[in-house]
């Protein structure tokens, strides 16, 4: 298990947001003219190359670049020319700029919005995309959330900033059929991303006993102990990103702790 890093970008600056208060008016949050985030954890001036350079130095790999919306492009150029084949990027990817951004230095391109089109699978711009670029180089983003009021039922994918439902479950057909058109899967688990309540256990569960790929799990880490927990619950197959509780980012677990755990793991 590792622990992966990640620079949420907003408006050009690298924030740390609560998942499902974002909001955006149009589904390519690359072209988008209005976003807007109702709760924001934090805010800070450092450029996003400075935490890729941090992330390079203590040998993480793995981590991720999400463009929250517009003007966000040179900061996220900025971080993955700090730190070549080293960040993932996503936020507004698709076949048009896909391969772009790998050229930049992505290590992988992160697809939601553009694969789960109108609330199901677009198996053709899946099977273009896995043609242009190659099925080692596209995690598929399956950040989900139940439906309002249900507290027991299944998780749905969710896209454009995480506000619009699909129909697709996250379940082991699910998860067994899209590995096969991916390297890995990124999964936020929506209702408690950024606000260190805890993490969904079950869905972690689900991850760890299913995925047939790499994933890595972000969403609603409190402490550091939720690590082994993570490590536990999903049988060491579940990789964890940590955002807002970090002191990097304003809160309280120290990030150098959190490269001692992952140092000694692996």
């Amino acid at each position: 298990m590792k622990f992966r890093p990640c620079i949420d970008l907003h408006s050009g600056q690298v924030k740390q947001i609560v998942g499902s208060t974002l909001s955006d008016d149009k589904q390519n949050a690359l072209t988008a003219t209005q976003s807007s985030v109702a709760a924001e954890n934090f805010s800070t001036d450092k450029p996003a190359s400075d935490y890729a350079v941090m992330y390079k130095d203590d040998g993480l790999t793995g981590g991720h670049v999400i463009m929250l919306g517009p003007g966000n492009q040179d900061a996220a150029k900025s971080a993955l020319e700090a730190y070549p084949q080293g960040l993932q990027i996503g936020g507004g990817i698709t076949s048009s700029n896909a391969s772009e951004w790998l050229s930049y230095g992505a290590s992988h391109v992160i697809v939601t919005s553009f694969v789960f089109h109108n609330g199901q699978i677009d198996f053709d711009r899946l099977n273009g995309l896995v043609k242009q670029i190659g099925k080692d180089r596209l995690v598929l983003d399956l950040s989900c959330r139940r439906k309002v009021g249900d507290t027991t039922g299944p998780y749905y994918v969710v896209t454009d900033r995480w506000q619009t439902y699909t129909d697709v479950e996250v379940n082991e057909q699910t998860l067994k059929m899209l590995g096969g058109y991916c390297a890995e899967f990124l999964v936020h688990g929506v209702e408690n991303e950024g606000k260190r309540c805890g993490i969904l256990e079950d869905l972690v569960q689900l991850l760890g006993k299913y995925s047939p790929v790499p994933v890595t799990y972000a969403g609603g880490v409190k402490g550091l102990d939720d690590l082994d927990r993570v490590k536990t619950l999903g049988n060491g197959n579940v990789d964890l990103t940590i955002g807002s509780a970090l002191d990097c980012f304003g809160g309280d677990i120290k990030y150098e702790d959190v490269v001692a755990w992952h140092k000694r793991e692996n």
